[in-house]
């Protein structure tokens, strides 16, 4: 089975992060996508009127109930601690999934073998599945795809298809939420007054 992953911190997931999952669903002809809400980022401080990883997971579980390939795996929530990709991978192969696309955006991309922990397991594990997030990215992402084949032995995947940039940061402060969200996310902060709705 074709496997897309896509993780981050979901606070809280937005129709950009649905819309990167299936521009990667379409264009790699994956059979789902699993959405997987980090349960600690270790390369960021979640803001202090985060959600908690039971929300974050709610929220997630609500933006892909009407996309029959889209579905939440809880597996970094599970798993406790710092959210390494790397664990996240070694995980799902022994769980038996071994065919793995790695949905990423330009900065992940650019950085990949910088501050990742393990990219050359990471390439083992999975293909990455790069959207970028403006189209004047294209080719800075060419140029890095290269080397890190050359370097890693990685395996990128570049999804063509225009970007749809929402940020997460801007909908915590009061965004317009119910054009960004859909409705049922919306409904469920504005009920559980999550980020001060």
């Amino acid at each position: 089975m074709r496997t897309g992953i896509l993780g981050g911190t979901f606070n809280p997931p937005h129709l950009g992060h649905l819309h990167a999952a299936e521009l990667a669903h379409r264009a790699l002809n994956l059979d789902r996508v699993l959405f997987i809400p980090t349960n600690i980022p270790p390369h960021k401080v979640l803001p202090e009127n985060t959600a908690s990883a039971e929300d974050r997971c709610e929220m997630v579980r609500r933006l892909t109930a009407e996309k029959t390939w889209a579905m939440l795996d809880t597996i970094e929530i599970d798993r406790g601690g710092a959210s390494y990709t790397v664990d996240t991978l070694r995980a799902l192969h022994a769980r038996g999934e071994t065919d793995l696309h790695l949905i990423v955006g330009t900065d992940m991309l650019l950085s990949f073998d910088k501050i990742w922990r393990a990219p050359d397991e990471i390439a083992r594990l999975a293909s990455l599945a790069v959207c970028a997030r403006e189209n004047e990215d294209w080719d800075a992402l060419r140029e890095k795809a290269a080397a890190l084949k050359d370097s890693l032995g990685a395996t990128v995947e570049l999804v063509q298809g225009d970007s749809l940039t929402i940020s997460s940061t801007e909908l915590r402060q009061g965004g317009a939420l119910r054009c960004y969200t859909p409705e049922s996310v919306a409904d469920y902060i504005e009920e559980k007054h999550l980020y001060g709705y």
